[in-house]
């Protein structure tokens, strides 16, 4: 759009650089433009300059920004010229878009000039046409900070909405980016076939902890040193769910973070968080710790100990940050909520049936940040942060300057994470007034990390569409802000950019990360996860994946077998199953493997309406485990199907005298007598069935009175209270 000529205009003080857009006429046109902008008496109408806002700062090292504008005039082929004035220099362009980038060359004139000056941007828009008739004009005054940033900023790039990328992990990818490149920045990990998330540094730059989802365990975390080409092997992997194990609780390790010397790694445990997946491209996500507390890792002892102060189970406590020094450790707090119809649940994630307090009941939930003292990790007593406590909002994401002299935070009306209306502030670290920073743009400010050399602070908007991108802010020695400053190269096309954290490295520092700690175990259970979940086809190429890694992975295949019946493709189902079947016949060892295989193959083999396999290998799995009640059940409909009475009521009647108080088989065993023409001995059967079936479920009732007259009903029926609620006529609870 642009090309640049150098025209000198107005003496030997002055140099006019004019960009032009289409024609030598453009020069000309831009030229009577701002001439007739300059003599106007009356202010014409405005346009609104969208980026740099006034009173922005770039770094030094910046590569050059695009201005957009906005124009008030509704004029037909509008064009713009543009002047930037700065001391003694003077630079004119054209454009023929509400946008305008200046040329490298020019950039790094602009940005000397306007080191210890300000720099005032004009544009003026005017009819193509009749360049003299000014439409509308407007200005914006930027500067260049003396600050250099000095270090690259690792971060994620995500496809949304979230629920996407949860399901296809190896979609998301880790960048790092030097702050003067104006190129999208290299991947340092890419294609991670496991969900990865939170990234840290030591303050030094040495050592990087990352969470990962090994072998889909939601609590494994990565700690390793940082090399040219860092790869993250088993062996540099712990899982917070090691800590207190003997429990059996569940945990994420939430927002974790390495320790300033990197010796130490803090973060939530046995925790429980709200997490309800969203459409909406904007904020897919609604994600809040409402329970858990922090834990410290020692890498020297390899030990995991609460850290006293942070560890009462009355409240949440999460979002752990350290203070430069080691000394102190900043998190937020709330008291730990209640659901009564989840008391006895103790699944990490609560999802949207049992969040609905907080979707539509607008129940509140609101943190504070308190901080107490490290200690070696013996912690201490907590304190509240005056200015970021008790102030009718939320308030989150605490993050200390490299002097340890100003605190960062969030603050919102509820909640945590992606609030569109989270904003920064900040306040001396030991408590005091808090100041809204100027950096804050119009929609979800959050995700924030100070440079190394704590002049600049890198943060999360989502201000310009819904797709999560990085700005800078300055920060002075009072503490002052200045507008932000858009990373162009993280506005990736249908991607959120988030999670950014300053590396203390020199820009241009190379790095790449590769996994090798993903087995064929990992894959398994992914897969699983996925099964259970329904998602059939999704799970396939996880089961894939672990039988390359270890072709003697027998759950793998069984559960490749099962999805591919799930998915209707049964042909590649009996091609597993079929595989299976050999390398575990005529080994013990493998008998609760191929009861479950026998089990699944026979739900094949009824899929394809062939009862006669079915009861082969119902029989098969008995002979596994010849206790196994669900399949023995199974075994006796499949016969009575075949109206092979006498072998069904054979098999039914050894489930009774198994489990002489089971009311399926009670149920089924009258029906196949009742089918056999004898009702006298069904009867009994029946009757016994509903005595121990549930109260009050119609569908045992029904089956009943199609069989018995309704006086036997009124006078024998007495329900047992011992009967389990859940149970179901016509569907045994198998294991398999």
């Amino acid at each position: 759009m642009l090309r640049f000529c150098d025209i000198t205009l107005m003496g030997a003080a002055t140099l006019l650089l004019v960009g032009c857009s289409r024609s030598d006429r453009s020069d000309a046109d831009a030229a009577k433009a701002l001439s007739a902008f300059d003599a106007l008496e009356t202010p014409p109408g405005r346009v609104t300059i969208t980026y740099p806002l006034d009173g922005t700062l770039f770094p030094p090292e910046f590569p050059p920004p695009t201005f957009r504008w906005k124009s008030a005039a509704q004029v037909n082929g509008l064009a713009w010229a543009i002047r930037v004035d700065s001391g003694d220099m003077q630079l004119v362009f054209s454009s023929d878009a509400p946008e305008w980038k200046p040329p490298p060359s020019a950039w790094a004139k602009m940005k000397k000039s306007s080191t210890d000056t300000d720099a005032v941007i004009t544009v003026v828009s005017f009819p193509s046409s009749a360049p003299e008739s000014i439409a509308c004009a407007g200005t914006v005054t930027v500067r260049t900070s003396s600050d250099p940033v000095g270090a690259p900023i690792m971060f994620r790039d995500v496809p949304l909405p979230f629920i996407y990328a949860v399901k296809n992990p190896d979609t998301i990818r880790w960048r790092l980016a030097d702050v003067s490149s104006d190129r999208t920045p290299p991947a340092v990990l890419e294609n991670l076939p496991v969900c990865g998330n939170c990234h840290s540094f030591d303050s030094a730059g040495r050592t990087l902890g990352m969470d990962v989802d090994y072998a889909n365990d939601k609590g494994s975390y990565a700690i390793t040193e940082l090399t040219a080409k860092t790869v993250l092997s088993r062996d540099k992997i712990i899982t917070w769910s090691d800590y207190k194990k003997e429990e059996g609780e569940y945990t994420f390790g939430l927002l974790s973070q390495v320790s300033p010397d990197g010796r130490y790694v803090v973060s939530t445990v046995k925790d429980r968080s709200v997490f309800v997946p969203r459409p909406d491209l904007r904020y897919s996500q609604l994600f809040f710790p409402i329970r858990g507390m922090l834990a410290v890792y020692d890498r020297e002892s390899r030990r995991f100990s609460a850290l006293a102060g942070a560890d009462d189970p009355a409240f949440v406590q999460s979002n752990p940050a350290w203070s430069p020094d080691g000394k102190w450790i900043y998190f937020c707090r709330e008291k730990a909520a209640d659901i009564p119809e989840d008391k006895e649940h103790r699944a990490v994630l609560i999802t949207e049936h049992l969040a609905r307090h907080f979707l539509r009941s607008n129940r509140e939930f609101k943190y504070d940040i308190y901080r107490v003292p490290f200690n070696g990790g013996r912690g201490g007593t907590p304190e509240a942060v005056p200015g970021a406590s008790n102030n009718g909002k939320s308030n989150y994401f605490p993050r200390l300057s490299p002097d340890g002299k100003w605190l960062v935070f969030c603050r919102a009306k509820n909640f945590m994470l992606l609030q569109p209306d989270s904003k920064l502030y900040i306040m001396p670290a030991a408590g005091g007034e808090p100041r809204l920073m100027k950096c804050n743009t119009g929609e979800m400010n959050s995700w924030h990390s100070w440079s190394p050399n704590g002049k600049w602070l890198v943060f999360s908007t989502k201000a310009h569409g819904p797709y999560t991108q990085l700005c800078l802010t300055h920060i002075d020695e009072n503490g002052c802000d200045t507008p932000p400053v858009l990373l162009e190269w993280a506005a990736l096309e249908n991607r959120a950019c988030n999670i950014p954290e300053f590396l203390n490295r020199r820009p241009g520092a190379k790095l790449a990360l590769r996994e090798d700690f993903l087995d064929s175990l990992n894959f398994r259970r992914q897969g699983q996860v996925l099964l259970l979940a329904g998602d059939f086809q999704q799970s396939i190429p996880l089961f894939v994946k672990a039988l390359e890694l270890d072709p003697e992975n027998h759950e793998a295949r069984l559960r490749l077998a099962v999805a591919y019946t799930q998915a209707g493709e049964q042909p590649k189902a009996e091609t597993e199953f079929s595989t299976l079947l050999d390398k575990l016949r005529g080994k013990k060892e493998h008998m609760d493997l191929l009861h479950d295989v026998h089990c699944h193959m026979a739900l094949l083999s009824r899929k394809q309406y062939d009862p006669s396999k079915a009861a082969e290998h119902y029989r098969a799995a008995l002979q596994c485990k010849p206790r196994d009640i669900a399949a023995r059940l199974m075994l006796g409909l499949v016969l009575a199907s075949q109206r092979k009475f006498a072998e069904a009521e054979q098999t039914l009647a050894e489930a009774a005298k198994i489990e002489p108080d089971n009311p399926l088989a009670r149920m089924w065993l009258g029906m196949v007598l009742s089918d056999a023409g004898r009702n006298e001995d069904a009867r009994v059967h029946l009757v016994k069935a509903l005595s121990l079936a549930p109260a009050g479920r119609a569908d045992w009732q029904l089956i009943a009175q199609r069989i018995l007259p309704r006086n036997d009903l009124t006078s024998e029926l007495r329900p047992s209270s011992s009967a389990t609620a859940g149970s179901s006529p016509t569907t045994p609870s198998h294991t398999c």
